[in-house]
């Protein structure tokens, strides 16, 4: 299922570049058009193994076709929209790209007689020149996109810095400040060292508590337990907390929460606790685990809390957000967007979630939302950055 509905708009994606790229900009029959849709056949090809091999070997041999796909991916989804732009003027300069019109039939000049209709004849010179330069300028457009989402996605997360009011917290709790990460996305492009600089960013604020809200890994504790084992470094006041993301439940969740558990990293499985005396801090499986028999609980996870303290929950998906405000949750933090990852994925995403990144308010619940330190599929960012929140927490009095 998962590679049918990935595999159809990509091979129509693959369908309509070779329209563009080959077929327009060159002459039948010659070599440069055999080249180029072999060039495109190859392409699909090697995206279809990258979604296909890296989800069935070692990330260590994965991220050999994980590369070179992924990085096609997001080239070719950004070439598909930069040509698309370009299709009206493109349209415009085709049909204008003819040769100097002759009139056909035309009398004498004493007696002109009926004029026959001129006869248009395109210029396949022309036509050749308008089409390689919309494709040349269309894949600079996109390459140069996809260069600059690449450096944003490797980069260093932004520190983000977010006080939060919340009406129940006591005035000496004013400044806790909570670490919040989300969809680290361990795998074959991400491992050991984007975990090492993870555990030294947030170490370097001096947290009060850290909370790691889901997508920490895509692949087994046998594959990536060692490009999480920096995780047994976090350093706060109150302790590290995770909670369950979706891949989370394709990865082998009981052996990750167990492999966390080993790290320091404490799971909340639909449960809670008060920290520092005066927060209730809780954590609810991912809505995936439902297909798992280990769904959101949030009878269980609040009950027995106080309700003069306020209530942080931890939630992979926004969408929890409705279930949390209807329990009088003060603040839920979440993840899973990426913050739409690659524009215009951006606008997508509310289709599905109430937020797309940063906070909001639902009824009386903030809602925080993580665009994510890591990436899923391409590596690449646009118009989305990585980040680490560090939320603060400020008494109303």
């Amino acid at each position: 299922m998962f590679l049918l509905l990935l595999g159809v708009p990509t091979a129509l994606g693959h369908l309509y570049l070779w329209r563009r790229l080959v077929v327009d900009t060159t002459r039948p029959r010659t070599l440069a058009r055999r080249i180029g849709t072999l060039a495109i056949i190859g392409a699909f090809a090697l995206l279809m193994s990258a979604l296909v091999v890296t989800r069935r070997v070692p990330p260590e041999y994965g991220k050999f076709f994980a590369w070179p796909g992924f990085v096609w991916l997001a080239v070719l989804f950004y070439l598909a929209i930069a040509l698309g732009i370009a299709e009206i003027p493109r349209r415009i300069l085709l049909k204008r790209a003819t040769l100097a019109p002759v009139a056909v039939g035309a009398g004498s000049v004493v007696d002109p007689g009926p004029v026959e209709p001129v006869e248009v004849v395109p210029d396949p010179s022309r036509r050749l020149f308008i089409s390689r330069s919309v494709a040349i300028g269309s894949g600079i457009a996109a390459g140069s996109v996809v260069g600059y989402g690449m450096t944003q996605a490797l980069g260093d997360p932004q520190l983000l810095q977010v006080p939060v009011t919340l009406d129940k917290l006591q005035k000496s709790m004013s400044g806790f400040r909570i670490a919040v990460v989300s969809d680290i996305h361990l795998g074959p492009l991400l491992g050991r060292s984007h975990t090492e600089r993870i555990v030294r960013m947030i170490n370097e604020q001096e947290a009060d508590l850290v909370a790691i809200v889901g997508d920490l890994v895509d692949g087994t504790v046998a594959e990536l337990g060692e490009a999480a084992a920096p995780l047994k470094d976090l350093v706060s006041r109150h302790g590290s907390f995770f909670v369950t993301g979706n891949h989370e439940y394709f990865s082998g969740h009981e052996q990750w929460i167990s492999e966390l558990d080993r790290l320091g990293v404490n799971p909340l499985r639909n449960e809670g606790l008060t920290v520092a005396g005066g927060i209730e801090l809780v954590g609810v499986n991912d809505v995936t685990g439902k297909a798992y028999g280990d769904g959101p609980d949030f009878e269980r996870a609040l009950t027995g809390r106080d309700r003069n303290n306020p209530v942080v929950l931890l939630s992979h998906q926004p969408v929890q957000v409705s279930d949390a405000s209807s329990r009088g949750v003060d603040l839920q933090l979440s993840g899973h967007t990426h913050g739409g990852q690659m524009v215009p994925f951006n606008f997508v995403v509310p289709v599905q979630q109430p937020s797309v990144a940063g906070l909001s308010k639902v009824d009386d619940t903030w809602l925080y939302v993580s665009r994510g330190a890591g990436f899923w599929g391409p590596p690449v960012r646009v118009g989305a950055p990585p980040d680490i929140t560090m939320i603060e927490l400020r008494s109303a009095g």
